[in-house]
């Protein structure tokens, strides 16, 4: 599952993918999809799991249970790509380049544990969540320009 959030190193080793389009995109670079875009992921805003972690923390049910904390849902990656060019007023193309062999085509968290041991539901929508992340990263950018 991805959590995304203000704050992620865009060029950290484990950057989200969120962040690194976002970085790309206000620079003027088209995202780099590997594959066709139709891969999805299930994207969360980081507040999210901290809700569910502190949700967690409080319920003795949950105790010796692994939980997924995530949104439960599939976007994929030529969805993100519209959201963000919605948002940021622009029409930048996907870069696609080749499937990398080993990456997984879809992934979305089953939360079903988490609503039913912990009441779960995520408190920020994906939209919100990357308009966040999206003001994060253009005050960043123009403070550096």
């Amino acid at each position: 599952f991805n959590v995304f959030g203000p704050r992620q190193d865009p060029n950290s080793q484990y950057a989200a993918v969120i962040p690194i389009f976002i970085t790309r995109m206000l620079n003027g670079q088209a995202p780099i999809v590997f594959g066709d875009g139709t891969q999805s992921r299930d994207f969360t805003f980081v507040a999210n799991v901290v809700h569910g972690n502190l949700l967690a923390a409080e319920a003795s049910a949950a105790v010796g249970h692994s939980i997924n904390m995530a949104a439960g849902m599939r976007v994929s990656l030529n969805t993100l790509i519209d959201s963000l060019n919605e948002l940021m007023g622009t029409e930048v193309a996907a870069d696609y380049q080749p499937e990398r062999a080993g990456d997984i085509k879809h992934s979305s968290a089953d939360i079903s544990l988490a609503r039913e041991l912990l009441g779960y539901e995520p408190v920020v929508s994906l939209q919100d969540g990357i308009r966040e992340t999206l003001e994060y990263y253009k005050s960043v950018y123009s403070a550096k320009n």
